[in-house]
């Protein structure tokens, strides 16, 4: 397993707690292109000259969409129908979680991802702003799984509530999605044991916090995948966040100012502030 973070200085990969700053040339790009990531991660490891680990991070995205899939743990199927039940719309999500094929919609271009540090946003014309903490996975442009990181898939429920074909407003706006702080390169995806946790907090107070696991998601992670590239082509790869199984209660909206945490290990916490 390798570390990888995106710096203003370049990538700097770390295993086993060594860091080393890759030559000039090592990219996110070539990751997501090589023929064998992992391997493409070990060489430049092995040729990297050390250095401090990283303190300014970027989101390690370079030529990558995000995507995300919805409604893949029970607890998000319950949050969907039950926000979008006036509008009509509750038994669509019921009926995609027992589906074969699954809820995949287009989250964001790379300018538009936050990095951990740097605010993610609500929208203006919104009031019920929530996070989604997701396992998000790195698959290459031959739409192969070789890592994953942290995902952030903001969304604004009351939209999306509203109407179901309101989804990409309540999903997809400026800073809607974060990634990190690091993209782990791996060849196994994590164990269903792995914890997916959230806590956020206002003026210092924990107003919310929840975990999970990687486990309780129903689909098969490799199948996501595939569902994705299925008639789609990624020459860069793409990121794929997989849902989430944590929701805050109704009664609870974002708040600018509030500080999202959201931790999977190996990979770490991704930390944004909200703006509006």
């Amino acid at each position: 397993m390798i570390r990888l973070f995106s710096t203003p200085e370049g990538v700097v990969l770390e295993r086993d707690g060594r860091f080393v700053l890759a030559a000039a040339g090592i990219s996110i790009d070539g990751l997501f292109t090589a023929e064998s990531p992992t391997a493409y991660a070990a060489a430049a490891f092995a040729a990297g000259r050390a250095t401090a680990a990283p303190v300014t991070l970027l989101a390690p995205v370079q030529g990558q969409e995000v995507w995300a899939a919805g409604v893949t743990y029970l607890r998000s199927m319950k949050a969907r129908m039950e926000e979008s039940k006036d509008a009509g719309g509750g038994s669509f999500y019921d009926r995609v979680y027992v589906a074969d094929r699954p809820e995949l919609f287009f989250k964001s271009t790379p300018h538009r991802v936050a990095a951990t540090g740097t605010p993610v946003r609500i929208r203006r014309d919104s009031k019920w702003n929530v996070p989604e903490p997701e396992l998000t996975l790195a698959i290459d442009g031959r739409g192969r799984i070789f890592g994953y990181t942290v995902g952030n898939d903001m969304s604004s429920r009351d939209i999306e509530g509203e109407n179901p074909l309101y989804l990409p407003q309540a999903k997809v706006y400026d800073r809607s999605a974060a990634l990190g702080p690091c993209l782990v390169v791996s060849d196994d995806l994590p164990a269903p044991t792995t914890e997916i946790a959230i806590e956020i907090r206002r003026a210092g107070a924990t107003v919310f916090s929840g975990k999970t696991n990687v486990g309780q998601i129903k689909r098969p992670l490799p199948s996501l995948a595939e569902w994705l590239y299925r008639e789609d082509r990624f020459p860069r790869g793409a990121y794929l966040m997989t849902g989430t199984g944590i929701v805050p209660p109704d009664t609870f909206t974002l708040a600018p100012g509030d500080e999202i945490r959201i931790t999977i290990e190996p990979v770490g916490t991704l930390v944004n502030t909200v703006e509006q």
